[in-house]
């Protein structure tokens, strides 16, 4: 290959990064076709995720063509041919010794950023507004505990009823609603089997199991529509269960609550103790 080709090629690989870096960046809000990056990230912890992951990413392309070039370079030193005695060498403590403190150093260095970015992302200390998602077979049911209690469930829309059709699988009839610039709190449970709660752009996978109730956060830091989808192998409508959280203003996320108020049942408050009395219960 001579230097023009050569050149050649390597415009041409550059120009193929840089269509899949924008065509994964063009659209924040839902997957992709032949997406093969992150969906853009649209909370603090999902910045921090990608921050971890690119400087990981490098790490581990360092290591594999470190490790490359020692194979390439003992093949070729090393070979029948070139090396007819072969060494007696058996032991050598300052290789050993490197090779055991290097990896561990490594290792620590990776663990660090990956704990910190682990208790970030468990949950927030004061949240300014709490959502509960239970899932169901094959759907999601929403509380909002902060703004009357009120409850909605989201259901899967039809193909042949979408607007548009690069949502299937993706849009519900009812979307959960949330303020940009506050942290949310999300409280998942399941009401039959595990279910998962999954926003990819929030960086947001949390398990919804029975008889159990999962916590963790995000803040939203642009207006939009995002999706996902349930992430836990949960029966045989498990891939029709998406979800649709839709970020707006302050102000406008007012205004939804008022008419949520009036379009959602409230939750049955449970009984206090001097109703259950009066029953004898």
């Amino acid at each position: 290959m001579n230097r023009s080709h050569f050149r050649t090629l390597a415009a041409a690989a550059a120009v193929f990064m840089v269509a899949l870096t924008v065509g994964g960046f063009a659209l924040a809000e839902a997957p992709q076709p032949w997406e093969m990056t992150f969906q853009p990230a649209a909370t603090p912890i999902a910045e921090r995720a990608h921050e971890f992951h690119n400087g990981l990413l490098v790490v581990i392309a360092l290591i594999t063509v470190f490790v490359l070039g020692l194979l390439v370079y003992v093949m070729v030193r090393f070979n029948a041919k070139t090396h007819p005695v072969p060494s007696k060498t058996s032991h050598n403590t300052l290789v050993e010794v490197l090779w055991t403190v290097i990896p561990v150093v490594i290792l620590v260095g990776i663990a660090i950023p990956s704990f910190k970015l682990m208790y970030a992302a468990d949950r927030i200390e004061d949240p300014e507004m709490t959502i509960k998602a239970i899932g169901n077979q094959w759907y999601w049911t929403y509380e909002y505990p902060d703004y009357g209690n009120f409850s909605f469930d989201a259901l899967l829309v039809p193909e042949d009823e979408l607007t548009d059709p690069t949502k299937r699988l993706l849009e519900t009839d009812n979307r959960v609603v949330v303020p940009v610039d506050t942290n949310i709190r999300i409280l998942t449970t399941g009401s039959d089997v595990i279910h998962a709660w999954a926003v990819p752009a929030f960086h947001v996978k949390l398990d919804s199991i029975p008889g159990h109730t999962n916590e963790s956060w995000f803040r939203v830091t642009k207006e939009g529509t995002y999706y996902g989808q349930c992430s836990e192998l949960c029966g045989v409508n498990h891939a029709y269960m998406p979800i649709v959280v839709e970020a707006v203003s302050k102000e406008e996320f007012a205004a939804w609550v008022v008419k949520a108020q009036e379009e959602f049942a409230r939750v049955d408050e449970p009984a206090s103790d001097a109703q259950l009395a009066e029953t004898g219960n």
